[in-house]
């Protein structure tokens, strides 16, 4: 009887009614994650729509972007989970919905997907040349009123945008959902009971009372705010973020969102760990290990000699500038070690954060170089307290004072502050013991780190990637924290053309400093010469305006040769360290007939043996590369699994002195290929996929492309084009191939930047 009910009701309910059952948790994100995360999350998103959540869903949109290098006045912070919460509050900061439906109008999003369905593309054809895909197009961020005049205009702009749209079942899905007014279902992330009780073994150490914890706590805070910290023991896919919170431990916490970590907090505040929200993008994903054992040393680290604070610094412009002066009462050894300690992460936050994005904010470093470390027991800065009191005050870095009409005084002012430190660092380090292979910094595998620069964005990675580059830094402690605070914590995304320009121009001087501190190790007489080749052209007049001179006299401690002793040095870094190099490197620095990697299947060590010839070569016998974006990812099955290589593009340049006419100073001969069996960039520019059979003739052709016509030839038979039928399956098996090989590190990735080839 109650079987024949059920069934009669199930009979009786309408297929609108059954279309209720739509969760967004369970069926609207996962198409979201699928179609639209790869373009909108974070800073880049079109319109700051970012779709990587509830939260920001219902946040909305807005006409105001966050990168914009020429403004004059600073924005508004506008971070998801931080600056509001709700969309009521998203609203009185100007976000407009994408999901109400506003005078008999359909909702702004089901109107995007349905000009982005009525306009379907060819598969796997390259898109109009009039349809503008780049980064630095114009966002219109039509609100519902002007969107049927923006439709008629672009009628290509619908959503997903210029690529693959939606399957006809997820198209129905979302739609569907917008017409019932896209209820929201989201249950937040929350820590499992193992990660609870490290957060709170944590939290009860930051915020311990005494003023050398308080300084600690506030160093640690600043260095640890942007990373996607993650416990021993913890569940995948769980990070957390470090926050002040009005609230103590135990209570839901309440962020206090300044506009940068260092800011006055305002009020009595707590330490704060809370789950990360939403889904997790790979450009924006900035692991740092939490554990027992890490808590346990950093106690030691920091609290195992004895020292005292008599009073805490304040938040003025005097210490948000100079966190050298800010927390010179902790020992300076604690500070530079905690940093080598992780050294990638930290690399990685000025490489890969919020300033490293577009053109004109990494054209002020070469295309791929290594950077290794100073030891601690050989830093003047750490060993020497004299020479430590008389730098403080010159390491001050600029940014905090954004008068546009003070700009030129701001930067002549700090600059001369660096270069009397650099006079002061000549003559310390000329008293010092000549700098040999025991000084550089052997602690573990963060020792060695490759760069490598994507054009309008970068990349690090642990070990030494890559041919012998022609650019190396070697950092001390003031260089690291000075980066770090200049890029990372000081730097304001929000704000004005006065604050990006002085942040672009304080690091050309740091840049400068790192290469300089590696010319130590260089014989004496040869420094000139090397320093010419990085300094070419229009680089000399800047060395001799802006850089303290180059120090030639005071020897080196190594027994290099004057043929070529970069590469010497180089050489002989690699097998001295070779125990800590994490990612040797037989395709690119190939020495023999053995140019794969060893425990391939023989598919795929043919394929690698036929894809060395492609590494390392110049534009001028490699005439391709003129045809290639900077970041290609090549998608190689054979013996029964796939593996995924980095193409990068490495362009040359007379020098990298200037922020601006990166054009000007272009050699475009001099351009080499890296290729390596990785996910090397958080934003593919293009994609190719094929069995490893096929490899060598991908080679042969890649060879023997003279011109744009032969390329695209590559490009039919073998290229996944932004409208390939399965482009979103290829797209997300990169971040499969990351899962499998770091699942850490896996995020979904970017693809505001993949090109129409």
């Amino acid at each position: 009887m109650c079987r024949r009910l059920l069934l009669t009701l199930c009979l009786l309910i309408s297929p609108l009614a059954m279309a209720q059952d739509i969760s967004y948790s369970r069926d609207i994100q996962p198409i979201f994650t699928h179609n639209c995360v790869a373009c909108h999350a974070c800073y880049d998103a079109p319109c700051q729509l970012n779709l990587g959540s509830g939260e920001g869903v219902e946040r909305g949109a807005s006409k105001a972007p966050v990168y914009d290098g020429t403004r004059t006045h600073t924005q508004a912070t506008t971070r998801l989970f931080m600056d509001a919460h709700g969309a009521p509050a998203w609203r009185r900061k100007d976000f407009h919905s994408v999901l109400e439906q506003q005078g008999g109008q359909a909702a702004l999003m089901a109107r995007m997907l349905e000009l982005g369905h009525a306009t379907p593309l060819p598969p796997n054809s390259k898109l109009p040349k009039d349809l503008d895909i780049s980064i630095e197009r114009a966002n219109q961020c039509a609100l519902p009123d002007e969107f049927a005049d923006f439709a008629g205009k672009n009628p290509m702009a619908g959503m997903p945008f210029a690529v693959t749209g939606l399957t006809e079942q997820d198209y129905q899905t979302v739609q569907r959902w917008l017409q019932q007014g896209a209820p929201v279902d989201e249950q937040a992330l929350q820590a499992s009971p193992a990660e609870a009780r490290q957060v709170a073994d944590w939290e009860r150490f930051l915020n311990a009372a005494g003023n050398e914890q308080g300084l600690v706590s506030r160093w640690l805070y600043e260095h640890l705010f942007l990373a996607h910290l993650y416990f021993d023991g913890g569940e995948a896919g769980h990070f957390f973020q470090l926050v002040r919170s009005r609230t103590p431990s135990g209570q839901p916490v309440d962020i206090i969102a300044t506009r940068r970590p260092n800011d006055d907090p305002g009020t009595a505040f707590y330490y704060r760990l809370m789950p990360i929200q939403g889904v997790i993008v790979h450009k924006t994903h900035i692991t740092y290990p939490l554990s027992a054992a890490k808590l346990e040393h950093v106690r030691q680290l920091f609290f195992g000699t004895d020292w005292q604070v008599d009073s805490l610094p304040g938040y003025g412009v005097q210490h948000r500038s100079n966190p050298f002066l800010a927390f010179e009462a902790i020992p300076a050894q604690a500070r530079y070690q905690f940093m080598l300690d992780n050294a990638e992460y930290f690399v990685r936050t000025f490489i890969r954060g919020p300033v490293c994005r577009g053109q004109i904010a990494t054209d002020v470093i070469r295309d791929n170089f290594w950077v290794f470390f100073q030891d601690p027991q050989h830093d003047l800065y750490i060993t020497d307290p004299a020479y430590r009191g008389a730098a403080t005050p010159l390491l001050a870095m600029p940014g905090q004072l954004d008068e546009i009409g003070d700009l030129l005084g701001l930067w002549r002012s700090y600059r001369d502050k660096r270069n009397d430190y650099e006079a002061l660092r000549t003559e310390g380090y000329a008293e010092a013991p000549v700098p040999g292979w025991s000084q550089i910094w052997q602690g573990n595998d963060n020792a060695l780190l490759s760069i490598f620069r994507q054009h309008d964005s970068a990349s690090v990675r642990k070990g030494l990637v890559g041919e012998i580059p022609q650019t190396l830094w070697w950092m001390d402690y003031p260089l690291l924290e000075r980066t770090y605070y200049h890029l990372v914590v000081n730097f304001d995304v929000f704000g004005n053309v006065s604050h990006q320009a002085q942040t672009r121009l304080y690091f050309d001087l740091i840049r400068n400093g790192a290469e300089q501190n590696f010319l130590r190790l260089m014989p004496a007489d040869s420094r000139k010469a090397i320093f010419g080749d990085w300094y070419q052209y229009s680089g000399k007049l800047k060395a001799w305006m802006d850089y303290y001179p180059l120090d030639r006299k005071t020897p080196s401690g190594l027994a290099l040769g004057s043929d070529d002793p970069k590469r010497q040095f180089a050489e002989q870094l690699l097998q001295r360290f070779a125990a800590l190099d994490a990612r040797p490197d037989p395709i690119n620095r190939c020495g023999g007939e053995h140019c794969y990697r060893d425990g391939l299947p023989a598919e795929l060590r043919e394929a690698e043996q036929a894809l060395s010839r492609l590494a390392s070569k110049p534009a001028a016998q490699l005439k391709v590369l003129e045809q290639l974006p900077e970041t290609t990812l090549l998608r190689v099955e054979g013996g029964g699994r796939r593996e995924v290589y980095s193409l990068l593009r490495n362009r040359a340049h007379s020098n990298v002195a200037f922020m601006l006419g990166e054009e000007l100073r272009y050699q475009p001969r001099l351009d080499t290929l890296t290729v390596y069996p990785e996910v090397m960039s958080s934003y593919p520019n293009f994609m190719f996929s094929m069995p490893a059979a096929q490899v060598p003739d991908f080679v042969a052709a890649m060879e023997q492309a003279g011109d744009a016509a032969a390329f695209e030839k590559i490009v039919e038979r073998w290229g996944v084009r932004r409208t390939h039928p399965q482009f979103w399956q290829y797209f997300h098996d990169l971040t499969a191939h990351i899962r499998e090989h770091e699942p850490i590190e896996a995020g979904v990735l970017d693809m505001n930047r993949y090109q129409n080839l």
